[in-house]
């Protein structure tokens, strides 16, 4: 039996064949003790960040839960609403299990008690268990995969749809409350689809988005295509035959078993794997792209199947992630690995590729693999990266001046223009975060701790403080009445 690969999927693996040549094992060999050693030292680095950002937890976080995960998740989406409390909401969250083959690839869906604001007492946010299960998080029900999840991806319209990526050309589309509850057992049979989505040529394994005004899907893949589909064409080719894809990306699914349609569009101009694709937040026919080409891409259905804006250089190297934002459908944000992200002002772009950002915001060590707006704030995104770190900026900061009296160089700040929050709980890249539409200011993370404990997974859903994010004035006043009412409740000294 052939031994399946424990190396977990990442954005921006190596082109072409990965086989080494004599030399290059040779070197390789001449390096390894002084790879340990850098590596020691990097582990002894992220350790002692942790212990510090841990200290400061109470501090900085109204509500925080660490979640731990036996198999690695390359994604994380929140779903609808299932139960309100007085105390806490009860919400679906979506989750894979990325596994050796041991048992099969699963897609999970959890139930979480999101805590509401200003309810977690300060010690219980602090008292956590790196290696325990949140009681926050429960396994509501398994789906068995077909392939490895790449990407989960939730319908705007109805959250109990989602779609997945996996290691084929196809996208899968699931009706989560249908689904029969599977157990994952080596040998088990994988759940069907409720839809199968076939256009792509090659493997698409992470581009993936679901428009929030039509139940429209935008993929894109190895094949250098973004394609187009409406979930509402089922309707109309449930007699028909399922249309086969072709190409050097095998399918692992038997169409006739699933119902399948084909796309609306397929869409050329990349030279390179789409890595990511994102919809205008006004229009279902309006869309960007991203690849390993360095290039972004604006398309519009309406006029054709070529790009109607192509950024050649986006950024100094391939990129990994983009994201519209939902209050000014003229911003995108990107994210790359050459470690930064970058704000494009689409009316600043031509048909020709010319434009520039409208700031580059760095700070991040290692390339970044996710970007996405806040739904609660048009000027929030937050970033994640290889190094660890989930940075959440704020662009109209960029170019205030800071009020703090600078005693010395020791003191200065030396944080970047418009990042305003650090959120440092990971020890391993973070290759997934979402916001939560439904509760302000609350994101859940996963990072891939394959490099720093040799598997698994960390899960980790938290709120930062809101005296960090609401207006100043509001926030000093709400700490003078503090201040004062203190002041009353402390017995006066007699004199």
């Amino acid at each position: 039996m052939e031994t399946p690969s424990s190396q977990p999927k990442r954005r921006g693996r190596p082109k072409g064949s990965s086989t080494k040549s004599k030399d290059e094992k040779e070197k390789e060999l001449h390096s390894t003790g002084r790879m340990r050693g850098s590596v020691d030292k990097r582990a002894a680095a992220i350790d002692e960040q942790y212990v510090q950002w841990k200290s400061l937890v109470p501090v900085l976080y109204d509500w925080f839960a660490n979640h731990n995960l036996v198999w690695p998740s390359l994604s994380c989406r929140w779903g609808p609403v299932v139960e309100q409390g007085s105390l806490k909401n009860r919400q679906r969250l979506y989750l894979s299990e990325q596994t050796d083959k041991s048992v099969p690839n699963t897609l999970i869906i959890a139930n979480c008690d999101v805590v509401k604001p200003r309810v977690a007492a300060e010690n219980h946010i602090a008292n956590f268990n790196e290696e325990a299960r949140s009681p926050f998080v429960k396994k509501y029900k398994t789906i068995i995969h077909p392939g490895e999840v790449n990407r989960i991806r939730e319908l705007p319209q109805n959250k109990n749809i989602v779609a997945t990526h996996t290691d084929g050309p196809e996208v899968l589309i699931w009706d989560i409350e249908a689904q029969p509850n599977k157990h994952a057992v080596y040998g088990a049979a994988a759940s069907r689809p409720d839809l199968v989505l076939s256009g792509h040529q090659d493997n698409a394994e992470f581009a993936l988005a679901l428009s929030p005004m039509e139940p429209f899907v935008l993929s894109g893949g190895k094949d250098k295509t973004v394609v187009l589909w409406s979930i509402q064409d089922h309707i109309s080719t449930l007699a028909a035959d399922a249309p086969k894809s072709a190409g050097p990306g095998g399918s692992i699914i038997k169409s006739a078993d699933n119902p399948s349609i084909g796309p609306r569009g397929i869409f050329h101009g990349h030279e390179d794997t789409v890595e990511d694709v994102q919809f205008c937040p006004s229009s279902s026919q309006e869309f960007c792209s991203v690849g390993d080409d360095s290039c972004l891409i604006l398309w519009d259905a309406r006029v054709g199947n070529n790009p109607v804006v192509k950024v050649e250089k986006a950024h100094d190297a391939d990129l990994h992630c983009v994201d519209w934002n939902p209050h000014n459908d003229n911003l995108i944000i990107t994210g790359s690995a050459d470690n930064s992200v970058r704000l494009f002002d689409r009316r600043n772009l031509t048909s020709d590729g010319v434009g520039s950002p409208v700031h580059v915001f760095e700070h991040h060590t290692a390339a970044v693999l996710c970007v996405q707006w806040c739904p609660d704030r048009s000027s929030v995104f937050g970033s994640s990266a290889e190094d660890g770190l989930l940075n959440i900026w704020d662009y109209e900061k960029v170019g205030e001046t800071k009020d703090t009296e600078v005693t010395s160089d020791d003191e200065e700040d030396d944080s970047p223009p418009g990042l305003f929050f650090q959120h440092a709980g990971h020890r391993d890249k973070i290759v997934d975060f979402h916001w939560n539409a439904s509760d302000p200011w609350t994101i859940v993370s996963v990072s891939d701790d394959a490099e720093t404990s040799g598997g698994g997974g960390t899960l980790q859903i938290w709120r930062m403080i809101d005296m960090l994010y609401r207006p100043e004035e509001e926030v000093l006043n709400e700490m003078q009445q503090f201040k004062d009412h203190v002041s009353k409740c402390v017995p006066k000294s007699k004199g």
